[in-house]
């Protein structure tokens, strides 16, 4: 039995990557004097472009599907978990653990989110369109 797949393992990387792009871009910007809102708008903006590249194309390799009903359904997904996930489980952690260090909660948060994101891009945004081995037969169910 496989605890980690191979896909499991692209989203991994993947993550790494786009978050060094936008920490690492983050860091550039405001140390040359970029404003604190647009060095971010910035930076996650290039670490989500990045990541719907990569993970359409390399991690779940869905590049036959419709880009822009992906790139629509990407960024509402990637959206919605930044800032309605992460500040949900932030919110509750630190309800539960008052005085808590405050990476905790983030650090909750996070996790949460990459379990949402993994679930959501696997099973919504790039899943794999069945395909009829018999032209007009019914699609397989995919499992």
């Amino acid at each position: 039995m496989r605890f980690v797949t191979a896909t499991q393992v692209r989203f991994g990387i993947v993550g790494i990557g786009n978050t060094l792009v936008d920490a690492l871009g983050y860091a550039l910007l405001a140390t040359l004097g970029v404003p604190t809102f647009v060095a971010n708008f910035i930076s996650t903006t290039a670490g989500m472009l990045l990541s719907f590249t990569l993970n359409r194309n390399f991690t779940f390799r869905a590049k036959d599907g419709d880009i822009r009903k992906q790139a629509l359904l990407f960024f509402g997904v990637t959206a919605f978990g930044l800032w309605v996930i992460q500040f949900g489980v932030i919110t509750l952690v630190s309800h539960l653990f008052p005085g808590i260090n405050l990476l905790v909660p983030k650090g909750a948060a996070i996790v949460v989110g990459l379990f949402w994101n993994y679930l959501l891009y696997h099973y919504v945004v790039f899943r794999n369109a069945s395909v009829s081995p018999v032209p007009g037969a019914a699609p397989a169910d995919s499992k």
